[in-house]
């Protein structure tokens, strides 16, 4: 029978709120650049979310990344025509979203006891350092996690790194998380077991992935009370 050893949990949308306020923010910017130009035109259609492709090897994931992004954007799309005045709301855009409030999922902080009380976990959570840091202190949870880990990126290089330090061998681990790009694939890709909490809502460039519905390490829950349940279901597998 399968013994998972560690635990891993995502954080922005598996523990608490986050990609709502991703969407607030760029509703806001384009209220701004509708003053100057068609939002209806296809031209326009996607341009902040290619720019943001581009520019994450420099400015990696984030509010503040999506801010320097959108000014990019704005200024691109207007043929350099908008304001000062304008460009300012933006940033204030940025700002407005990275004081937002760490609203913690339905049921999330009992699950995560729950699980910590037989296993070792980990919070895996990547974006700007210190939006990250202050997410984790406001949720509350931190007293709960025996590893906290703020990485850049998650991919199989990242996770393998952690499950070294972790010295737990990949089908001993499992991940919780809402994205099957960043939270689920690297971890079935190590050979390690990925329990899916779809979020509501889920931002285009995380939506892009090669996970198979049918994998057989992969399990989906619909909220965070199942998830003891999907994790014993896991351990209950014969010879896994």
């Amino acid at each position: 029978m399968a013994r998972i050893q560690w635990v891993g949990f995502d954080g922005d949308d598996t523990l608490w709120k986050s990609e709502d306020y991703y969407r607030q923010a760029e509703a806001d910017f384009e209220a701004i650049l509708g003053g100057y130009i068609d939002l209806a035109d296809p031209r326009t259609h996607g341009h902040l979310l290619e720019v943001e492709r581009r520019n994450l090897k420099i400015f990696g994931y984030g509010v503040k990344g999506m801010t320097l992004s959108m000014l990019e954007t704005a200024i691109q799309l207007t043929n350099e025509r908008i304001s000062a005045r304008d460009l300012h709301r933006v940033i204030e855009i940025g700002r407005a979203t990275l004081q937002h409030p760490v609203d913690l999922l339905p049921g999330i902080r009992d699950a995560v006891a729950q699980i910590a009380a037989d296993h070792e976990i980990v919070l895996i959570t990547k974006g700007d350092l210190f939006h990250q840091e202050a997410k984790i202190a406001q949720s509350g949870l931190a007293d709960l996690f025996h590893r906290i880990e703020v990485v850049s990126e998650k991919d199989e290089v990242t996770y393998a790194r952690v499950l070294r330090e972790l010295e737990v061998a990949p089908d001993a681990f499992a991940m919780v998380g809402n994205s099957l790009r960043s939270d689920i694939e690297p971890v079935l890709g190590l050979g390690g077991w990925g329990i899916h909490m779809p979020y509501h809502v889920t931002w285009a460039l995380e939506a892009e992935h090669g996970v198979a519905h049918d994998a057989p390490r992969l399990r989906v829950v619909e909220s965070a009370d199942q998830l003891t349940a999907a994790l014993a279901a896991i351990e209950a597998i014969p010879d896994a």
